[in-house]
């Protein structure tokens, strides 16, 4: 039934996407906040306490009403607690706006309205990026949100509902992930700033959640784009990137569409409150050096956007595909 859930979350997030601002962000925002401000004592073992709480409680809290459905009322209502928790954690459309935003501003030729919604988006001053520039970097930030929103939400709820958990692998994923953005960034408020402690235990477990979903994205760029460039791309050049995860899938990206990434981040603008970026889902790129190297391919150049897009989407084609028949095996057998 996973198919089922994942098409059914996918359609309703297309026709009516998830508000900015809705009860179940805020709730998950006010239960981060207290597990940190409660449990981070600024001791290594707190750390770990505090990402634990923050994780598995809402993870098994879904798992948990999950198991009640199918012993008290069925399947069926199983399958649509699945559907709704699928439509909170997954979805182009929690983020979709800012690429579509800066495209358009680019096809119009409109490069300082694209520059201003690039700053606003990231929180990083990008008043004097040439349109090359932009261009890589939306490519960038939205392959890295295409991956955390969608692909990698499906491949830990489609691993854990195959074993009978659920919709929990799309909790536990989108969680992980939250509370490691949250926190790493609320390391450079003025109130309440999170400990090393914490944000190292966020960081560490982050980056072994997100290991497989990573390279199952970058497989499936890899089979939909240009396959051996793809690969050798990965193999050769997943390195110059900060973040082994995102390395991997930005190369296999570059290799896919031909187009050149890596190189200068951009400066993060000083905050107070981490909320703003949190929301936004900008990734914490204050340890990234000023130049890590760009990979082989073209100059980015907005007909690059629209290759990006139709990769994402055949991607997406290719794994539902591959659900409806492990699918219709399972039915079947």
């Amino acid at each position: 039934m996973s198919f089922f859930a994942i098409l059914c979350a996918l359609l309703i997030e297309q026709v009516r996407p998830l508000a900015y601002h809705n009860p179940v962000y805020g709730g998950v925002l006010a239960w981060t906040r207290w597990t940190s401000r409660n449990f981070d004592a600024g001791k290594p073992n707190h750390g770990w306490v505090a990402w634990s709480l923050a994780v598995f409680v809402p993870t098994l809290l879904a798992l948990a009403v999950h198991w009640l459905l199918i012993l008290t009322l069925g399947l069926p209502f199983a399958v649509l607690w699945s559907i709704a928790i699928l439509y909170v954690t997954l979805g182009f459309r929690q983020f979709s706006h800012h690429f579509t935003g800066i495209r358009d501003a680019l096809d119009e030729g409109d490069e300082a309205l694209a520059r201003s919604l690039l700053a606003h988006w990231q929180h990083v001053d990008a008043a004097n990026l040439p349109r090359s520039e932009i261009v890589r970097h939306v490519i960038e930030h939205s392959v890295i949100a295409a991956h955390r929103h969608v692909f990698g939400v499906l491949a830990w709820f489609s691993i854990l509902a195959a074993v009978g958990l659920g919709p929990a692998g799309a909790v536990f994923y989108r969680m992980s992930e939250f509370v490691s953005r949250y926190w790493a960034h609320k390391n450079g408020a003025s109130t309440q700033p999170s400990s090393i402690w914490v944000q190292q235990a966020a960081d560490r477990a982050w980056g072994v959640i997100d290991w497989l979903p990573a390279r199952i994205t970058a497989l499936g760029f890899a089979v939909v784009g240009s396959f051996e460039e793809a690969i050798d791309c990965w193999r050769n050049d997943a390195r110059r990137f900060p973040n082994e995860n995102d390395g991997v899938i930005l190369a296999a990206t570059s290799g896919a569409v031909n187009v050149r990434l890596g190189g200068g981040a951009l400066s993060v603008m000083p905050i107070t409150d981490p909320l703003p970026r949190a929301q936004a889902g900008e990734s914490f790129v204050g340890g990234r050096g000023p130049d890590s190297g760009s990979t082989p391919g073209r100059e980015p150049e907005p007909a690059h956007l629209r290759s990006v897009v139709g990769l994402v989407w055949r991607s997406v084609v290719m794994w539902m595909v591959l659900l409806a028949l492990l699918t219709l095996a399972r039915l079947l057998g």
